[in-house]
């Protein structure tokens, strides 16, 4: 029998802020594997469960220690990461055809293994969703990629994002400047909408085309898209993008927001304009995107902190304040 390993993590709770918990683990078995966590980054829809007795985290890299008897993608040393799905049935439709992470059997963070996240110093999971970090991407820079980057890049592999497409990309922020990154690296022509100029030499430099200053705005000077990716924490008025969407253009809302999506009728039956929702990546499109990330020198703009209750709390208050540039890390010592 495999031995006893103690487990620390930082959980949400509904009265007392983030909390440490201290428990004990069984080593993996069958095709699971033990990874110590070395970093972890912070996410928006972690806010969402700060109040949740559950471990925080989904965005986990760091070491395997242990494999499961029957675990052959990965061996102990690897460095690996996981993100925001943890397992699917295997044998449903979604799954059949690569799209996992539409599996209505699925374990994903918020909705399974409370117990574990990536806010802690080990986690089991199966090896099935556990994913190689590739040479030449450190870890801290892989720790974002795990979900915000996943999130960004499971547009352009699965809805025809092509590199003589003009994509434009509203906001730069976590998922924003990892979008015009992965967009400029294929070489698309990336059109970057703010609400001041205060972002306009950080957008050129990350590998925009173009920049439009949206405040104050009723019309935008830019050419026409052929994709608008929504990546603000609130959705825009709409008329100004809708006129330099091109007919058929697709609306991509990735903001995480319980409120219901109002978008005005006509303009979309008239120009066949398309929104296409999506939630994270399929595990090819995962792989996939760590390989494009690795090899084109792909990396979040990071803010790093320790990896304790304290680190947690500093973190998770800079993001909600909006400071953050741009993804934040938790670095275990």
């Amino acid at each position: 029998m495999s031995s006893s390993i103690e487990v620390t993590s930082f959980k949400g709770s509904e009265k007392n802020g983030i909390v440490e918990s201290t428990s004990h683990r069984q080593g993996p078995t069958g095709n699971d594997v033990l990874v110590k966590i070395t970093h972890s980054g912070i996410c928006g829809t972690d806010e969402h469960y700060k109040h949740v007795d559950m471990v925080l985290g989904h965005e986990g890299v760091g070491i395997v220690e242990q494999i499961g008897d029957r675990v052959t993608r990965h061996k102990v040393g690897d460095v690996v990461g996981w993100g925001y799905v943890h397992k699917t049935c295997g044998e449903c439709e979604q799954c059949l055809i690569g799209q996992d992470q539409y599996c209505s059997n699925n374990e994903t963070y918020g909705n399974a293994n409370f117990h574990q996240g990536s806010f802690g110093s080990h986690a089991i999971w199966d090896a099935s969703f556990v994913f190689k970090i590739p040479d030449g991407l450190a870890p801290e820079d892989a720790a974002p990629l795990m979900c915000g980057g996943a999130t960004v890049f499971e547009i352009i592999e699965s809805y025809d994002v092509r590199p003589t497409h003009r994509i434009g990309v509203v906001g730069v922020g976590g998922l924003g400047h990892l979008a015009v990154q992965f967009l400029a690296k294929m070489g698309a022509s990336v059109v970057v909408f703010s609400s001041t100029e205060s972002k306009r030499a950080e957008a050129m430099r990350l590998g925009a085309t173009e920049f439009c200053v949206t405040r104050d705005k009723k019309s935008f000077d830019v050419g026409k898209l052929d994709h608008l990716i929504i990546t603000t924490s609130f959705m825009p008025e709409w008329k100004p993008f809708l006129d330099v969407l091109k007919p058929r253009g697709t609306i991509y809302p990735l903001t995480v927001d319980y409120s219901d999506f109002v978008i005005p009728m006509m303009p979309l039956v008239f120009s066949g304009f398309n929104v296409q929702g999506s939630l994270v990546a399929s595990r090819i499109v995962m792989q996939r995107m760590l390989e494009f990330a690795a090899k084109n020198s792909v990396k979040p703009m990071i803010e790093k902190f320790p990896l304790t209750r304290d680190g947690v709390v500093e973190g998770m208050t800079k993001l909600r304040e909006g400071k953050m540039r741009y993804r934040g890390v938790l670095v275990a010592a």
